[in-house]
């Protein structure tokens, strides 16, 4: 089995957990992205656009998910 990298144009990451039989493997962060670009958005446009930088409020989000680690609920 081989690295899952994401196929998005300028992303690095590996190890993704979403794949597209028409689009590939996208990572959480550009996955993140696309959603937050809107419902209208091309997806086979959005995958050769490169990936942005991560923004303060990323980072922000980031430090604080480890403070406030999202809660395990069995039901």
């Amino acid at each position: 089995m081989g690295v899952l990298a994401c196929d998005r144009s300028g992303c690095e990451n590996v190890m993704c957990d979403r794949l597209s039989n028409t689009y590939g493997y996208i990572c959480n962060e550009c996955f993140d992205e696309l959603v937050k670009s809107g419902a209208e958005t091309n997806i086979g446009d959005f995958m050769h656009t490169p990936k942005t930088q991560a923004t303060s409020e990323d980072e922000a989000r980031a430090r604080f998910d480890v403070a406030f680690p999202l809660m395990n609920h069995s039901l």
